[in-house]
Formats: C-alpha cells, sequence, structure tokens
C-alpha cells in the first residue's frame, strides 16, 4: 500500500467514525462551546478548573489532555532545573491536569524521581503513569527486557522514586519478543492484586499483542504516537481498542513541536536532541513538509486558535477515549496547549480538513531504524 492509499484509508476510516458518533462523543459536540481566543491561563482558576473535561481510561478517570514528562529530562536538548520542572508539573495540575506521564529510562529514573516530589502534595488527586520494558535495572537502558524478575524489580523502583504505594497506569514500554505477553500480563495480575499497580497498559503494541494481553489481565489504555502527521494507529489498533474498551494515550500529539508552527524549513538539530536522526526532521523532510504547517495555521486561524491548540482539539474531536500527552518544558507552552480543552471539531469540520490533508505529500518516517525494530508489528 503506497503512502497515498494508506492516508486514504485512515482519514476514511476517521471520518466514519466521526460520522457515527457515540453518545458521549454527541455531548461533547453539542454541549462544550468553543473559546475564543489563542490562549487562556487556567493558574490558580478554580471556577475553570472545574470545566477541566475528563475521559475514561478503561476505568481510570483523568483529564482529557495529560502531560508528558519525558521532555524535562532533556530529551530534546538543553537542561533544565528540577525545582523549574517540579513548579511546571505543579501548574499543570493547578490548571486542571490530572493525568502525568513518566518512565523509569526518563534520565534514567530523574523524570519519575521530579514527577514523586512535585506531585506529593496532591497525590490522592492525580494519576501517575510510568513504564518498565527496558533493561535499566540491569544497566542496559536501550535493550528490551520484560522478564518477570525484571518487572518486579523496575515497579519497586518506580515506587520508591514516585514517593508512592502504587501505580495508577503501568505500561509496558515496549513489547518485548524473547517473553511471552501472558507472562508478562500474568505478573502484572499479580502486582494489581497486591495494590500496588490498578491499571495497566502497552506501549507501541500490535492489535495481536493487545489482544493478547488483554485476554489475561484488562488493559486500560494503549500508548502509541499519533498525530495529524502520523496516523497508523487508526488503521492498526482504532477498531481494537474500540471493541475492547481500552482508552488510547498518544504520545508527541504536536509531532515534537513541528505541528505547532515554531520549527521551519531552516530548523537544524544538535546531537542531544531526538530529533537529529528522525528521519521527519531532516532538512529535506522538514522543507518538503511545510505545506501541513501552513494547512494547521490557516484552521487555527479559522477557529480562533493557536496551531498547537488546533493539533490538539484535531485529536480529541476524534474520540472520546483519545487522551493526549504533549510534553513541555516551557509555562508559556503549557498555557498555550492547555487551551484546547473546550474546544471541538464538527464532523464535516473534520471532513473539510481531512480532505486538504490528504491532498499533501509528506515525507519522512517517523523513527531511526534502531528505535523502528524495537516496536510490535
Amino acid at each position: 500500500m503506497n503512502r497515498r492509499t494508506f492516508l486514504k484509508q485512515a482519514s476514511g476510516y476517521a471520518l466514519a467514525v466521526a460520522g457515527t458518533m457515540t453518545g458521549v462523543e454527541k455531548v461533547f459536540a453539542e454541549l462544550i462551546p468553543a473559546k475564543k481566543g489563542s490562549a487562556y491561563n487556567l493558574h490558580n482558576n478554580t471556577e475553570q478548573r472545574q470545566d477541566f473535561e475528563h475521559r475514561n481510561l478503561g476505568g481510570m478517570d483523568v483529564s482529557a489532555i495529560g502531560l508528558g514528562c519525558l521532555p524535562m529530562v532533556g530529551y530534546y536538548g538543553g537542561k533544565y532545573e528540577k525545582k523549574d520542572m517540579v513548579s511546571l508539573i505543579r501548574r499543570a495540575y493547578d490548571q486542571g491536569v490530572t493525568l502525568f506521564d513518566t518512565a523509569e529510562v526518563y534520565g534514567p529514573y530523574i523524570s519519575e524521581e521530579w514527577v514523586g516530589e512535585a506531585v506529593a502534595p496532591f497525590r490522592d488527586k492525580i494519576k501517575i503513569e510510568t513504564k518498565f520494558g527496558f533493561g535499566v535495572e540491569e544497566g542496559q537502558p536501550t535493550s528490551l527486557n520484560s522478564r518477570p524478575d525484571h518487572i518486579r524489580r523496575a515497579v519497586e523502583g518506580s515506587l520508591k522514586r514516585l514517593r508512592t504505594d502504587h501505580i495508577d497506569l503501568l505500561y509496558q514500554h515496549r513489547v518485548d519478543p524473547n517473553v511471552p505477553m501472558e507472562a508478562v500480563a500474568e505478573v502484572v495480575k499479580e502486582l494489581m492484586k497486591e495494590g500496588k499497580v490498578l491499571h495497566w497498559g502497552l506501549s507501541e503494541a500490535s492489535a495481536q499483542s493487545i489482544r493478547r494481553a488483554h485476554a489475561v489481565c484488562a488493559l486500560s489504555a494503549v500508548q502509541s504516537e499519533y498525530a495529524i502527521w502520523w496516523r497508523e494507529p487508526e488503521t492498526k489498533i482504532f477498531s481494537t481498542l474500540q471493541e475492547l474498551g481500552i482508552g488510547f494515550v498518544p504520545y508527541c500529539p504536536l509531532g515534537r513541536a513541528f505541528l505547532t508552527g515554531t520549527i521551519n524549513e531552516s530548523s537544524r538539530f544538535l546531537k542531544g536532541d531526538r530529533r537529529y536522526n528522525l528521519p521527519q526532521f531532516q532538512p529535506e523532510a522538514l522543507k518538503h513538509n511545510m505545506p501541513l504547517v501552513y494547512l494547521i495555521r490557516e484552521w487555527a486561524k479559522r477557529k480562533a486558535l493557536t496551531p498547537a491548540q488546533f493539533a490538539l482539539i484535531w485529536m480529541l474531536s476524534r474520540k472520546p477515549w483519545i487522551v493526549p500527552i504533549p510534553g513541555t518544558t516551557s509555562i508559556a507552552h503549557l498555557d498555550d496547549f492547555l487551551g484546547a480543552v473546550s474546544v471541538r471539531l464538527t464532523p464535516y469540520e473534520m471532513e473539510e480538513f481531512d480532505a486538504a490533508y490528504t491532498k499533501i505529500d509528506l515525507m519522512g518516517h517517523r523513527a531511526d531504524p534502531f528505535t523502528e525494530s524495537q516496536i510490535d508489528k
């Protein structure tokens, strides 16, 4: 299947979904008014905070937008102070965010430690999701490891760093081909019986792996990369998630900042920035893909939004069980993308946008070869 055929198939599937909205989706479309203006600040505004939409991830109630805490450890370059990132996480909570995403491999360990410190004052009011699946405990953070003994060590370490007695949502970070999915699910099932884990999920898993895991221990969510310019989950796993009642948590929903318009054809990335060797961010691809930025900018202006807000409302409008987790190290960017909380596209607007989108030819894959080799197909 060539790329244009895939895009049309994915777009057609999403539009069919949009045209047959569930009762919950109809409520969103009819009752949530669009907020005017590009961005607004909810800091310490209790009335606004109570209006923050919540969604259900396989039985777990969370804010419609979560916060990804990976960039804080310098994933896209830069070095950040703990006090500033703790303040950022707390500001997100003040504005209504109740889902915070981290992993033992982020740092390693640093992200979990900072999240644990930041949310300690309101731990019982939020949900933490973290992940196991790489050989961090064994000093091999780029190697897959989901052996039962490793899972238990990883969870005990995460609990300590997060300053908590339970993990709200525990993901297998990557499917380990050397460990049967059923064995992984059994270990997590035991951890849930012990009260150390409340919900569990998979990250970058195929429909087959999702079904195998769910048959042993019900999954609450699946996390994968998903954005306007990377829609593979729509044709690969969406139907399975909907059938089984599993939520979807997209990471990089802003296209690693490309969809926000802050990156252009002249942008270049240094070693130490994750985008340095990604095909989508090579000079030729950046230049080739700019028509998508222009399309998003046009629609954002039409909806009185910023491009970042539009990229999120596009996603939030597709399904009521989608909860994106954009990441940032900037208070200004946090305040910006949280402005998407109350705006939705109608099915007709989604159809119009996607019709224009399918005419755009995009260049570059989302991952480098090594990263792609560890993604379950």
